[in-house]
């Protein structure tokens, strides 16, 4: 059993979905493993990790917008606004979805489906660098 390890810095110009799918693709491949699982995890509570459609941009625009209903910037509704009125809804929003997942690598590549990319949802309205740990094991 063999293990690679790498950390990947994703810029988010604004809040929004960011694709980063290739970058992925480019750890796996280099890693020279041909069966395993990939783990990425991103080590902020104001940012997410998604799979998500990749051939159509209205599905990023439709989450981004749902989102925005579900966790509004509104600062009657929160305490904690340390650092803007965008802190807590960003907290709740990362609550409501991931900063782990998991993708089964076969034959060296990832196994997602046709239309299926990896994407940093940030919820913060400045842009932000996000430091995303690939962790993939296999042999």
């Amino acid at each position: 059993m063999r293990q690679a390890i790498r950390h990947l810095n994703v810029r988010a110009r604004a809040r929004g979905l960011f694709e980063f799918t290739s970058e992925v693709a480019v750890f796996v491949r280099d890693t020279s493993i041909d069966t395993g699982i990939l783990t990425l995890f991103c080590r902020h509570t104001s940012a997410s990790l998604l799979i998500q459609e990749n051939a159509d941009p209205s599905v990023q625009r439709d989450i981004e917008r749902h989102f925005a209903l579900l966790a509004p910037e509104d600062s009657e509704r929160y305490e904690h606004d340390t650092e803007g009125p965008d802190d807590m809804p960003a907290h709740l929003r990362t609550a409501l979805t991931q900063v782990q997942l998991s993708i089964p690598v076969e034959h060296g590549r990832m196994t997602l489906g046709t239309w299926q990319g990896i994407y940093l949802f940030e919820h913060r309205a400045r842009p932000q660098e996000r430091d995303i740990v690939l962790h993939l094991i296999g042999e």
